[in-house]
Protein backbone atom coordinates (compact mmCIF):
# COMPACT_ATOMS: atom_id res chain seq x y z
CA UNK A 1 0.00 0.00 0.00
CA UNK A 2 1.30 3.44 -0.93
CA UNK A 3 0.44 5.43 2.19
CA UNK A 4 1.13 8.82 0.59
CA UNK A 5 -1.25 8.11 -2.30
CA UNK A 6 -3.94 6.88 0.07
CA UNK A 7 -3.58 9.96 2.31
CA UNK A 8 -3.77 12.22 -0.76
CA UNK A 9 -6.91 10.38 -1.85
CA UNK A 10 -8.54 10.88 1.56
CA UNK A 11 -7.58 14.58 1.56
CA UNK A 12 -9.05 15.03 -1.89
CA UNK A 13 -12.30 13.27 -0.96
CA UNK A 14 -12.86 14.85 2.46
CA UNK A 15 -11.93 18.39 1.42
CA UNK A 16 -13.71 18.13 -1.97
CA UNK A 17 -10.56 19.29 -3.77
CA UNK A 18 -11.64 17.78 -7.10
CA UNK A 19 -8.23 16.29 -7.85
CA UNK A 20 -6.12 19.23 -6.61
CA UNK A 21 -4.54 17.07 -3.91
CA UNK A 22 -2.85 14.89 -6.55
CA UNK A 23 -0.47 17.78 -7.23
CA UNK A 24 0.57 18.06 -3.56
CA UNK A 25 4.20 17.32 -2.70
CA UNK A 26 5.33 16.20 0.74
CA UNK A 27 6.27 19.84 1.44
CA UNK A 28 2.76 21.14 0.72
CA UNK A 29 1.45 22.98 3.80
CA UNK A 30 -2.03 21.94 4.91
CA UNK A 31 -3.41 23.52 8.10
CA UNK A 32 -3.62 27.27 7.64
CA UNK A 33 -2.81 27.01 3.93
CA UNK A 34 -5.92 25.20 2.68
CA UNK A 35 -9.12 27.13 3.40
CA UNK A 36 -11.04 23.85 3.07
CA UNK A 37 -9.17 22.40 6.08
CA UNK A 38 -11.15 23.92 8.94
CA UNK A 39 -11.92 22.36 12.34
CA UNK A 40 -14.87 20.34 11.03
CA UNK A 41 -12.80 19.07 8.11
CA UNK A 42 -10.04 17.98 10.52
CA UNK A 43 -12.56 15.81 12.38
CA UNK A 44 -13.85 14.32 9.11
CA UNK A 45 -10.29 13.75 7.91
CA UNK A 46 -9.32 11.91 11.11
CA UNK A 47 -12.45 9.75 10.90
CA UNK A 48 -11.78 8.88 7.27
CA UNK A 49 -8.11 8.07 7.94
CA UNK A 50 -9.14 5.79 10.81
CA UNK A 51 -11.60 3.97 8.55
CA UNK A 52 -9.27 3.75 5.54
CA UNK A 53 -6.22 2.54 7.47
CA UNK A 54 -7.88 0.66 10.34
CA UNK A 55 -6.41 2.48 13.34
CA UNK A 56 -7.80 4.61 16.16
CA UNK A 57 -6.60 8.09 17.05
CA UNK A 58 -6.71 9.22 20.67
CA UNK A 59 -7.50 12.86 21.43
CA UNK A 60 -4.09 13.38 23.04
CA UNK A 61 -2.36 12.34 19.79
CA UNK A 62 -3.85 15.23 17.85
CA UNK A 63 -2.31 18.65 17.55
CA UNK A 64 -1.72 21.10 14.75
CA UNK A 65 1.70 19.67 13.93
CA UNK A 66 0.08 16.50 12.51
CA UNK A 67 -1.61 18.63 9.84
CA UNK A 68 1.29 21.04 9.20
CA UNK A 69 2.15 19.48 5.84
CA UNK A 70 1.44 16.45 3.73
CA UNK A 71 4.72 14.94 5.02
CA UNK A 72 3.70 15.32 8.68
CA UNK A 73 0.30 13.74 7.98
CA UNK A 74 1.85 10.84 6.04
CA UNK A 75 4.39 10.35 8.87
CA UNK A 76 1.57 10.26 11.43
CA UNK A 77 -0.38 7.65 9.45
CA UNK A 78 2.78 5.59 8.95
CA UNK A 79 3.48 5.63 12.72
CA UNK A 80 -0.12 4.68 13.51
CA UNK A 81 0.20 1.71 11.18
CA UNK A 82 3.28 0.56 13.04
CA UNK A 83 5.74 1.66 10.37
Amino acid sequence: MDIKSEVVSVLDEVLSLNGRARSFSLDTPLLGALPELDSMAVVALITNLEERFGFCVDDDEMDGSVFASLASLVDFVTRKMGG
